[in-house]
């Protein structure tokens, strides 16, 4: 039985950008439960008391979005206790491994070449569509494990912003959640006290400049036109949702029935 998430978000001190997505409303009137479906960030540094919160959430899997070198530079997440631990890494361990290197090492004008004029958000709306074409069968594995038996459950990536984003979007659709409330859900990521913690090598005064923290702020935003490029590869892909989860993600009408009776009052 799922066990009561108290009415007030947690201040976790070792995880960001904890939340239940409970509440949220559907096409049809119905909104989803709470204490079912939570989506964070990584759970590496979580202190003894943020996992004896999460343990208290009743979970039964953690997707962990992360790849290779996501859990070399941060660590494994903390073991929970009869948690089951699946991690479906929805890029490539050496995709960006260069540039990610560069956003934590470079200089200023390392960093105007590869981020300024657009391209650093040019290359997040990017990266959003490449997720939604071609991790199918990472979105197929997700929405048929919460079916069958994998609730309550979390999802995290490293900031819990952009592929656990996705991926509780795409839970969401399955249900029939209202694409502005999917929205709205997905830009609480920008609170002050969820943002990811850029890190920068350089102790030098200019490592955090108001220039620097400018160029980079595309890549650690939730912005609503990257979550509208998911939505619109949709639709230049599969036409619409329904085909896209039918076709694109091998999910039944069976399998979303299921999913609605799990997620959803």
């Amino acid at each position: 039985m799922t066990q009561q998430v108290p009415s007030t978000e947690p201040e976790l001190a070792g995880v960001r950008n904890f939340r239940d997505v409970g509440g949220l409303p559907t096409v049809d009137g119905r909104r989803v439960r709470h204490g079912v479906l939570f989506r964070s960030g990584h759970l590496a540094h979580a202190t003894a008391a943020d996992a004896a919160f999460l343990a208290s959430l009743g979970l039964h899997t953690i997707f962990d979005f992360r790849n290779a070198a996501d859990q070399r530079l941060e660590g494994p997440d903390v073991e929970l206790p009869g948690v089951r631990n699946v991690n479906l890494p929805l890029t490539d361990p050496a995709d960006g491994a260069e540039f990610w290197k560069m956003v934590r090492d470079g200089d200023l004008d390392q960093l105007r070449g590869v981020l300024s004029d657009g391209k650093a958000a040019g290359r997040m709306t990017a990266s959003y569509r490449t997720i939604i074409k071609e991790r199918t069968a990472e979105h197929s594995r997700v929405l048929h494990a919460l079916a069958e038996d994998s609730v309550p459950a979390l999802m995290h990536c490293a900031a819990g912003k952009d592929r656990a984003g996705l991926s509780i979007a795409v839970a969401l659709l399955a249900v029939g959640v209202e694409r502005e409330a999917i929205e709205t859900d997905y830009l609480e990521s920008n609170a002050a006290h969820r943002r990811y913690k850029v890190h920068r090598s350089s102790t030098s005064p200019d490592a955090m400049s108001p220039e620097v923290m400018e160029l980079l702020s595309p890549l650690f935003d939730a912005r609503a036109e990257y979550l509208a490029a998911a939505f619109e590869t949709i639709e230049l892909t599969w036409g619409d949702t329904d085909t896209y989860l039918a076709r694109g993600l091998g999910v039944s009408k069976g399998t979303r029935e299921r999913l609605r009776e799990r997620l959803l009052d």
